[in-house]
């Protein structure tokens, strides 16, 4: 049984220790291409912070209660897929009803967490880990927090950048990818937390 301590750890550590995209190195397209203004960084987050969250839930559901007594496990990667996939277009369809303009502001951006190798990686790490399906969620839930967080962060840092007298060889992705590294190297501090 998972305590309420456990969960909270967990949600530490996989928000902000293991960051997705600063320890793990997953999710960097969207990292990188949608970083650029803060307002589209935070509607990027929100959408992958209920697509991660939704997905643990469903993918530990289906493992637990549909491939594992079928014995067919070796099957969940494609089984994940299809329901990033389903729950993605169900984000892309909301979006595009409601609130349109963070719809046409990340454009290409919303179908590539389709892609998104954070999202597969949590529903992968989930089954590997053997983490119920509470575990799943909050763990899938604090990765996405953890990549909001990486993301608006990134975006703020290119909104200042953008003032400033970069030398010609670092304009554009180059010092954005040496942004993202020393931003990696700042959240090594947090692994002393726990």
């Amino acid at each position: 049984m998972t305590t309420v301590r456990d969960l909270l750890i967990l949600l530490i550590s996989s928000s902000l220790v293991s960051n997705v995209v600063l320890s793990q190195f997953l999710g960097l397209c969207p990292f990188l291409g949608v970083s650029r203004k803060t307002n589209t960084a935070a509607g990027m987050g929100v959408a992958v912070i209920f697509v991660i969250t939704l997905a643990s839930a469903v993918a530990g559901i289906i493992y637990q209660y549909v491939l594992t007594p079928l014995g067919i496990e070796y099957l969940q990667t494609i089984v994940f897929i299809l329901v990033i996939a389903a729950l993605v277009q169900f984000v892309e369809m909301f979006l595009r009803k409601f609130v349109p303009a963070l719809y046409q502001a990340l454009g290409v951006y919303l179908p590539l967490i389709t892609t998104n190798c954070a999202v597969l990686g949590v529903a992968l790490t989930n089954v590997q880990k053997e983490y119920g399906i509470l575990t799943g969620i909050v763990n899938g839930f604090a990765t996405a927090v953890g990549f909001t967080i990486a993301i608006i962060i990134l975006a703020g840092i290119r909104e200042k950048i953008a003032y400033n007298d970069i030398p010609k060889p670092f304009q554009g992705m180059p010092i954005v990818l040496l942004t993202a590294g020393l931003m990696a190297i700042a959240f090594c501090g947090f692994s002393g937390l726990l």
